[in-house]
Parts: structure tokens; sequence; C-alpha cells
């Protein structure tokens, strides 16, 4: 009888195994794909990991989490816990987009925490060379509320007589050494304003009290210039009247505070 021949298998993998095994490659590349496109936020995936544990004790418990940890016994409560802390995440996002706010905002605050610093040591400075100088006790050195500009006051009637715009002569040792500390910021926008009283102005020189506040304002700036050698061009002169009143002018006091005049030094770009 002959013997029956034995068909050997094909050499190699069968053909579904290739087919198979190209299909699991694809897979695995598109996922790899879509892994690089995304980002992964490691603090909040850190959390939800502390989360998860505490919460399923899957991550330390292992296999014991399933007979009898929080998962099974009480499942329900712990997917409500879950979706609550998925809407805490969205909620912590939002208020960190909040929190960071529009940048123009920042820019702007920013700006203006370095102007008051800037204004303030302007004032220490002021300060500080008005007393050395010994003029502390026949000015006034003031801070605007915006941080704008520092205010060298001079009362009236340390500078002119009433009603005119002539410097008195005791008047000028305090306006040179005024000129001396303008000189150290040149580069700075300084204003000189005159101010008066709301008592109208008898004499034929001077119309009104603006009148006679602009003048004043003008001897100054004029002294600063051609005396002291200051730049017009950062230098401005303008008179206020009695329309900025520091004090009362119901009593005479009060009215001798008004009657003034304001040298400014601006510290913001022009």
């Amino acid at each position: 009888m002959a013997k029956r021949r034995v068909e050997e298998p094909p050499k190699g993998s069968p053909a579904w195994m290739a087919t198979f095994s190209d299909l699991m490659n694809l897979l695995l590349c598109f996922f790899v794909l879509l892994f690089s496109m995304s980002s992964v936020d490691e603090t909040k995936y850190e959390e939800l990991v502390v989360s998860l544990s505490n919460s399923f004790s899957i991550f330390d418990g292992g296999g014991s989490a399933i007979g009898e940890g929080k998962l099974i016994s009480s499942g329900v409560s712990q997917l409500n816990e879950l979706d609550d802390y998925f809407n805490d995440m969205g909620k912590a996002s939002e208020e960190e987009e909040i929190e960071d706010g529009d940048p123009m905002e920042a820019y702007k605050e920013e700006m203006e925490k370095e102007q008051r610093e800037q204004t303030e040591q302007l004032y220490d400075e002021v300060s500080e060379m008005t007393e050395k100088k010994n003029i502390d006790d026949k000015i006034e050195v003031g801070i605007d509320e915006n941080y704008q500009y520092v205010k060298i006051s001079l009362s009236g009637a340390i500078l002119f007589e009433s009603g005119q715009d002539e410097f008195l002569s005791e008047a000028k040792p305090i306006l040179s050494k005024v000129g001396d500390i303008l000189k150290l910021y040149g580069d700075s926008l300084i204003k000189i304003e005159g101010h008066t009283d709301n008592i109208p102005i008898s004499n034929g020189q001077y119309a009104d009290n603006m009148e006679l506040s602009t003048a004043r304002a003008i001897s100054v700036w004029k002294y600063f210039v051609n005396t002291k050698g200051l730049s017009p061009k950062k230098l401005e002169a303008s008179g206020r009247s009695e329309y900025y009143p520091v004090a009362s002018n119901k009593t005479a006091e009060g009215r001798a505070k008004n009657r003034r005049v304001e040298i400014k030094i601006y510290t913001g770009k022009e």
C-alpha cells in the first residue's frame, strides 16, 4: 500500500496575521499622532490621579478595591463626585483666565505703579533739598493724589506786594534756591501756576484776578529762565485766578493761603 503524502504547512505567518499586524501599526500611529497634538496639564493630571486614588482606591489598593473598595460600595455617589470634580476643573480654568486679565490692563497697572514710585522718590528728594537749603519753613512740598507731580507752593505774601507782580526783595533768595532744585529736573515738564483769593482786584493795572494770577506766574517763569537758566521748552506758566482754593475765602487766614504760586514737577512721560 502506498504511503499517503503528508502536506507540509506553508512557511511564514498566515496571510490574515500580516493584515492584522498592519492594522495594529496604523492604529498605533494614529493614537501617537493624536497624543502628539494634545497638551497635558501636569498639575491638573496629578490632581485627577490623587482624586481618583482617594475616591476609588484603584491606584493604591489594586485588586482589593474591586471586592471591598469604595467604587463598588458607593459607585453612584462617586460618579457624581467625579462629575463635580471635572466641573470644578472647568471653573478653575475659567477663574485662571479671569485672574490673568487683559494684558493691556496689567501693563497699565504696572505703569501706574512705576510712576507712583517715581513720584514718591521725587517728593523725598525735593523735601530733603528744601531742608538742606533752609527754605522748608517758607515753602510747602506736596504730592498730588494721582501721583502725577510733586508740588512746591510759595505764599503770595512772600513773593509779591498786594495786587502786584513784581518780586519783593526778600523773595529772590527763596526763588533762587527753588530754581537750583528745579535745575536738577530740567528734563521734566514743570508748570508754574498763579492763584489768588476771591476778593476782586481794585487797581487799574489788571482787569481781574485772572490777569493778576497769570502775570505773577509769568514773572516767576521769566526769573527761572532769564536768571536761573532753565529751559523755556520745559517750563509753562498760567493763571488760575480764584478757582482752585486750598482754604476757605471767608477768613483772612484762608485767603492768605489761597494767594500763592505753585510749581509742579511732573514725573509722567509727555
